[in-house]
């Protein structure tokens, strides 16, 4: 009962993602979609697939171990990225950019 209220905990991310992928007006926001539906929804759906899984103990570790990583990689990862975005120009629309120097 549990594997099927984290899968569907995965898809409800995973889909509000998109949509923010799809809404979201600049690189930045979008970025912050993605990463949040990569990280929650991969995570919860390997955490549903260890739980459910008919299978020795080292694969379940594997799930385990996976959705580790991904909460430990992705973060900065999207950081990464943003930030290359950045010193690439790419100018965010919002109203204070912290990092542009001229703020009141």
């Amino acid at each position: 009962m549990i594997e099927f209220a984290l899968l569907a905990f995965g898809l409800f991310i995973m889909l509000f993602g998109a949509l923010g992928l799809i809404r979201f007006p600049d690189v930045y926001t979008r970025l912050h979609a993605t990463a949040k539906c990569d990280t929650g929804g991969a995570m919860s759906i390997l955490l549903a697939l260890a739980v459910s899984v008919d299978a020795p103990a080292v694969v379940r570790f594997k799930f385990i171990l996976l959705a580790f990583l991904i909460a430990l990689i992705n973060p900065m990862l999207s950081h990464a990225i943003a930030r290359g975005a950045y010193k690439r120009g790419i100018k965010p629309k919002v109203v204070v950019d912290m990092y542009a120097g001229n703020n009141p």
